[in-house]
């Protein structure tokens, strides 16, 4: 087969994949009766005051479908941001002994991590979830809890942890040169490091889900967004701080609101 149709054809899967997740999502935001600000209807509604401990089957408040829900939203979110990576792999596939089951195995170690995160996240919304800090949605009942997390994710990108991930995921050919291995094993070596890398850069993303309420499609475009320009070469060393200004400023905001309206 034509080399060029092959590569064609590996890109194509994965942009469906990426269509497919965003689908998925769309579809259980139907599901909740939520808009695509992650709004709720009366259904909707009506699973926000539910209490987690009441004796009837609730998937919001179970392991299994909440990882599931949590394992599609990285595929959504995060394999967008994989794009330069993988086309940096591409370029070593012509010019060194790089090959397509190596690029592969990049894209499974990357998404094996960013799993294992879902697995971590979700455990962590159920812990929030029966200690009365979020809702059946995953929304943060106190303004104070949401304006808080934005501070600290905010704070966050102005730390050396956030300035070490960021560069290796902002210039992934050097990580590539540094570290390099062939073949799947050794491309799923790689995508193990990458995606350790990448979530120390953009667990913070990932948590604000608990302001804006982690199935509003709103919030996962914006963030998606974001993670993608920070990793895009040319400008994504720019917005890096004031991403974090931002996000203060919003978070500031959140906790002088009551007082303000209150007022």
């Amino acid at each position: 087969m034509n080399r060029a149709v092959l590569r064609n054809g590996f890109w194509l899967g994965f942009y469906a994949l990426i269509l497919w997740a965003w689908w998925m999502m769309f579809v259980m935001n139907r599901a909740m009766d939520l808009d695509w600000i992650g709004r709720p209807g009366a259904m909707g509604q009506a699973m926000r005051a539910m209490d987690p401990r009441m004796d009837m089957y609730m998937p919001m408040a179970e392991f299994g479908p909440l990882f599931w829900m949590w394992a599609i939203m990285m595929a959504a979110m995060m394999l967008p941001t994989i794009i330069p990576t993988l086309r940096s792999y591409d370029d070593l596939i012509r010019s060194a002994n790089g090959t397509r089951s190596g690029w592969i195995g990049v894209l499974v170690g990357y998404f094996v991590v960013w799993v294992g995160f879902a697995a971590l996240i979700t455990g962590v919304q159920l812990v929030l979830l029966f200690g009365g800090v979020v809702d059946m949605l995953g929304i943060a009942k106190s303004g104070l809890v949401a304006g808080g997390l934005m501070i600290a994710v905010g704070a966050f990108q102005f730390t050396r942890a956030k300035e070490l991930c960021h560069g290796v995921c902002h210039a992934p050919m050097t990580y590539f040169l540094g570290h390099w291995k062939t073949g799947f094993s050794g491309g799923f070596r790689m995508g193990l490091g990458l995606g350790a890398f990448c979530v120390g850069c953009c667990w913070g993303f990932m948590a604000l889900g608990f302001v804006g309420g982690v199935m509003s499609l709103l919030w996962m475009g914006l963030a998606t967004f974001f993670m993608v320009l920070e990793k895009l070469p040319q400008i994504g060393h720019v917005i890096t701080r004031p991403l974090g200004f931002a996000l203060i400023a919003g978070g500031c905001a959140l906790l002088v609101y009551p007082f303000i309206y209150g007022g």
